[in-house]
């Protein structure tokens, strides 16, 4: 049976953490030198198992194990948030690499041909785009949307650091269909329910799916001071009862997991002596269950007619994503929680993601299992967020118990 080396894991954790090292977390963005530093690595590391491995033209890390016998598929991806933590999608890729090393070593597995692809996704925390790397692996990603993509924080046009990275021209990596009997992906938890519950591993059953929206409410801009409260058309105030409306009527309509946020408000023109005459929201809300998405969806535009009816500044709704819950399959996942209970009896749970990842781009393909470890205090995208070194090891252990098992059918 193959069997993961601990202390091997948390070593190549700590080589990659010095990449692109800022305080006890990384700044590793995609495609900057640090980034790129981090893929050349992962290459070798591949490189040195006997499979095939190089870095593809959107910066997506590909291998491929050699032999004609059964192959799994696993990893997520390398670059991280700005100032944030250091194994947010770098524990997935270092746990699938020591999967395809533990694999390459267990005689009876290699013996039969059988290997674990890796890959590391590029720009899964979306400084260009949305998922551009498991995108693209899937077909989704056009060459306009490259064409169209800049970096969130300086604009930097994609096809610029493409070029810059020495990956201009190069042929963008297409899944091989059949090729492949799951894809695994591991990941911190980004959450507190492990902690909260005592418990060591997390046996994801769905990916939540994240609707998002931007409402506007246009108002008269004016003089704050000469203008009476009766006459104002205020865009600002008229904003504000609409959150105070989400956050008293979404409950009614939520599951049990469901979240809601307003993540930016814009007041134009937004000076202290001027009514605002535009008032802008971004808002989502997530849930794994469509049907509960469905009815949220529904009261939104519900409040909106609502604001329309009584008020003075009219409000418009605009849909700017509705992706798809992805439920994880009964076989992967059923792999993930023996091995759970072989390696952990009793330290382990199933549970919902309530982040987005590249695995729910992977599960209408393939079957699909996700992995949870716990994260300390809840805390993610940022430099303070750690996971204890003995639940690292001890998730690595069932990620490599688990790729054995589907491997062995």
């Amino acid at each position: 049976m193959a069997q993961a080396n601990p202390e091997r894991v948390l070593r190549d954790l700590h080589t990659l953490r010095a990449m692109g090292a800022y305080r006890t977390g990384v700044h590793r963005p995609t495609l900057s030198a640090q980034d790129m530093e981090a893929r050349r690595w992962l290459v070798a590391q591949l490189r040195e198992t006997g499979a095939e491995a190089s870095i593809d033209g959107i910066a997506s890390v590909v291998s491929r194990a050699m032999g004609d016998g059964p192959k799994l598929l696993a990893g997520s991806h390398l670059e991280s948030q700005n100032h944030a933590g250091w194994l947010d999608g770098a524990l997935g890729v270092v746990y699938a690499l020591e999967a395809a090393r533990a694999v390459a070593e267990d005689a009876g597995l290699a013996g039969a041909g059988a290997g674990v692809d890796v890959i590391a996704f590029a720009d899964e925390e979306g400084h260009f785009g949305h998922f551009h790397g498991s995108r693209s692996f899937t077909g989704a990603l056009t060459e306009a949307e490259i064409d169209a993509a800049r970096n969130r924080t300086d604009g930097r046009p994609l096809r610029e650091a493409l070029a810059e990275a020495g990956l201009a021209g190069l042929p963008r990596a297409q899944l091989e269909q059949g090729r492949h009997g799951a894809f695994l992906e591991a990941h911190i938890e980004q959450g507190d329910r492990l902690e909260r519950a005592g418990l060591r591993v997390g046996v994801v059953t769905s990916i939540v799916a994240i609707w998002q929206y931007r409402i506007t409410f246009e108002g008269a801009q004016n003089h704050a001071g000469t203008t009476s409260m009766a006459a104002r058309r205020d865009a600002g105030a008229a904003l504000t009862r609409f959150c105070q409306r989400i956050e008293a009527r979404f409950p009614e309509v939520a599951g049990p997991h469901s979240v809601w946020t307003v993540g930016r408000i814009t007041l134009d023109p937004g000076a202290p002596s001027i009514i605002p005459g535009r008032a802008e929201m971004l808002f989502q809300f997530r849930d794994a269950d469509r049907a509960v998405l469905d009815r949220m969806r529904a009261r939104l535009e519900a409040l909106v007619a609502e604001a329309n009816a009584e008020g003075r500044c009219p409000a418009t709704l605009e849909t700017l994503g509705q992706s798809e819950p992805a439920v994880m399959h009964p076989r992967a996942r059923g792999a993930l929680e023996a091995a759970a209970e072989r390696v952990a009896p009793g330290a382990w749970m199933a549970l919902p993601s309530g982040a987005g990842h590249d695995a729910q781009y992977m599960a209408p393909l393939m079957p699909t299992g996700m992995l949870f470890t716990p994260s300390i205090g809840g805390v993610s995208h940022h430099w303070t967020e750690d996971t204890a070194e003995q639940d690292i090891a001890l998730g690595a252990q069932v990620f490599v118990a688990a790729a054995d098992a589907l491997l062995r059918g």
